[in-house]
């Protein structure tokens, strides 16, 4: 069975079936016989590190040697190697959030001047930006104060609200989180984030 997106060098590409579904996850148990020796006993951080890195072996950005870099902390206790690390999603605040949907939005206008299709640029993973950075307290002590800060944030930030959600329209991959909702912490612990992610791709889950 082939893996998709990862040359799965360890031969680690495996099966779980769950209440009837077939799920597709690379397995350290079987990286460690087929060649990483010793990773079980790696601590938990970096065999998140080092799983990720086999789901993602693309032999340019993530090849076999840096797998084996990984794996080869047990004896020496560091690294010369970067980790390519990809996560399943991204959350950002609205400070750093809005250069870098400035970042995209500039990329298609080059993909643009190029010839190409702006469309084709996008996050490649998911990102939930929450507004949370631009609260400012003017009104306090009475019933009213929340609602009057949450509309006097509105006609302070208009352009800046009114750019991200043009973002969140024109970009795949970006959810933006309103002002008024709460600390970007607590919103993705509450709401936005998921103890398993899983993703369709080739046919598998």
């Amino acid at each position: 069975m082939a893996a998709p997106n990862s040359l799965d060098s360890f031969s680690c590409f495996s099966e779980l079936e769950v209440d009837g579904n077939t799920y597709h996850y690379f397995s350290l148990k079987k990286a460690e016989a087929n060649g990483l020796a010793g990773i079980s006993n790696l601590p938990i951080s970096l065999k998140v590190l080092l799983e990720n890195l086999l789901r993602h072996e693309d032999g340019r950005s993530v090849t076999a040697d840096h797998i084996k870099d990984m794996a080869a902390w047990l004896t020496s206790r560091s690294s010369q190697s970067e980790i390519a690390f990809r996560p399943a999603r991204v959350l950002m605040q609205d400070l750093t959030g809005v250069p870098a949907v400035v970042d995209l939005a500039a990329m298609r206008d080059a993909m643009t001047t190029l010839g190409g299709d702006p469309a084709k640029v996008n996050p490649l993973v998911p990102v939930d930006l929450v507004i949370d950075h631009s609260v400012m307290v003017d009104f306090f002590g009475n019933d009213r104060a929340f609602s009057a800060n949450v509309e006097l944030e509105y006609e302070r930030n208009r352009e800046r609200y009114e750019f991200l959600r043009w973002g969140q329209q024109a970009f795949d991959n970006f959810r933006v989180v309103p002002p008024g909702t709460g600390i970007c912490h607590q919103v993705n612990l509450e709401y936005l984030a998921q103890t398993v992610w899983t993703r369709e791709t080739d046919g598998m889950t």
